[in-house]
């Protein structure tokens, strides 16, 4: 069983910077692949990025590559979510997500992920 607090969501300006974090209890932290998740007003949950869990792999969306940069430190059982040049469209619920399994080319799909954060805001305001 694997619990996920996300924590550093906010209201910022667009062009701002923001980082999230989420924290994991329970041991093998490793062992899971994380996600970042985050789902707007009336819109489905999209995927944002995936780390492995030695963090040597990376996967990003589209809309956020070059500015987004999801990060973990294992020693602490946190994952990172480092937000550079945020604009409107970012603001969303963001939920981070823990892995157990071999994701192969499904990473970007909510319903394989095993345990999920309550969220934290994000806000960019225009």
């Amino acid at each position: 069983q694997v619990q996920l607090v996300e924590s550093g969501g906010g209201l910022v300006q667009a062009g701002d910077s923001l980082t999230l974090s989420c924290a994991a209890s329970g041991r093998s932290f490793d062992y899971y692949a994380m996600g970042w998740f985050r789902r707007a007003p009336g819109k489905e949950r999209e995927f944002v990025a995936r780390i492995s869990g030695s963090g040597l792999r990376t996967y990003y969306q589209t809309s956020v590559k070059g500015r987004f940069t999801i990060s973990r430190d294992n020693a602490k059982n946190t994952v990172f979510l480092q937000m550079n040049s945020l604009e409107p469209g970012d603001t969303a619920d963001y939920y981070c997500a823990a892995d157990a399994q071999y994701a192969g080319n499904n990473y970007y799909l909510p319903h394989i992920y095993d345990y999920w954060g309550q969220g934290t805001q994000v806000t960019v305001s225009s």
